[in-house]
């Protein structure tokens, strides 16, 4: 590895509890999810309205997304290149005991200046580690936006297409997409 592939490599950091999102991390990540969902990235959730979205829909959800961290159910992967936010993910754990060795990734999102540098791949490989080795869990599922090539993404990674919620998500009027269902076993 070269001096400047090393120090353009992704830093992954961790983080179990809210008190560890700071209000610089928690701006730079609502900055991170607006410039993706307005670029027309797959991270809009529920109760977003249609893209542009702003700091201000976005703020709330991600102070929820926060406040929900916890190191048995909920933890946040971030992923910083030279001090910058390059991308985050969310895993959660289901408490219910019989579902409770599964996880779900959720807001996979690289930023804009950082794709095609591995950072998405990056934090999928953390996140299996930090699933299987920290949390104890056996099996990870994510839901992927048709349209985009994502699926092709994660199968490259070792996922695998379990189904498809056809017409599920709605991201324009007249623009349906299907849900695409991807479990990887640890």
């Amino acid at each position: 590895m070269t001096a400047q592939e090393a120090a353009s490599a992704p830093r992954l950091i961790q983080f179990t509890c809210p008190d560890e999102v700071t209000s610089d991390l928690r701006r730079d990540l609502v900055d991170c999810w607006v410039a993706v969902s307005n670029a027309g990235g797959a991270v809009i959730p529920y109760g977003f309205p249609p893209p542009p979205v702003t700091e201000r829909e976005v703020g709330p959800v991600l102070d929820q997304i926060a406040d929900g961290l916890d190191p048995r159910r909920c933890r946040m992967l971030v992923a910083t290149v030279e001090g910058e936010l390059a991308g985050w993910l969310i895993l959660r754990r289901d408490p219910h005991p019989v579902v409770a060795h599964c996880g779900v990734v959720n807001h996979v999102q690289t930023h804009l200046r950082f794709r095609r540098l591995g950072i998405g791949a990056a934090l999928m490989h953390r996140v299996r580690d930090v699933a299987r080795d920290e949390m104890g869990l056996a099996r990870l599922g994510l839901g992927a936006r048709a349209g985009l090539g994502l699926e092709e993404f994660y199968r490259r990674l070792g996922w695998v297409e379990v189904g498809r919620w056809p017409g599920a998500l709605r991201v324009a009027p007249g623009d349906d997409r299907d849900e695409i269902l991807m479990s990887l076993a640890l």
